[in-house]
């Protein structure tokens, strides 16, 4: 079942974007800067924020109960100043159920609710990546920034 985030999914968002940054972007170990990242961001009091702020729109993807994906729709977000549609600016899936249609059933619930244009980005050694190519977004650029030191480069697409 796909539905709207609730201020009582606060502690299980938290715990699941704990657990699929996590496991995404530190495939050489933990490092102190990224814990301390996925720590201080990813709080019960972060998706409370995101829940109660108008610009923002967070979908569960919920099984048996359990929350097992959501995602972050940001409104006001935009890609080189251009007019691509709303920013997906998460899309995380828990990676047992990842493969399973999940990603896919909650872009096009977002769709149905708020237009097909949009955009977003992820790192370029996501796997990810393959997703959103099978599913033909159009690769339409880059975006980097700089990480404890690192730049981080990241592919942008958007809906066609």
């Amino acid at each position: 079942m796909i539905r709207k985030a609730q201020l009582q999914d606060i502690n299980s968002l938290a715990a699941l974007a704990l657990q699929v940054w996590l496991t995404t972007y530190t495939p050489d170990g933990m490092r102190d800067e990224y814990a301390h990242f996925a720590l201080t961001t990813f709080t019960p009091k972060y998706f409370s924020q995101l829940i109660n702020n108008p610009k923002y729109k967070v979908m569960i993807y919920e099984r048996d109960n359990a929350i097992v994906g959501f995602a972050v729709v940001n409104f006001e977000s935009n890609y080189q100043g251009c007019d691509y549609g709303f920013e997906i600016e998460k899309l995380y899936v828990h990676n047992a159920f990842q493969g399973q249609g999940i990603g896919k059933k909650l872009l096009t619930e977002m769709k149905r609710h708020w237009g097909a244009e949009f955009w977003l980005y992820t790192w370029v050694e996501n796997t990810s990546n393959l997703f959103y190519q099978r599913l033909g977004l159009e690769h339409i650029g880059t975006f980097s920034f700089d990480f404890s030191g690192t730049q981080i480069v990241n592919n942008v697409y958007r809906s066609k």
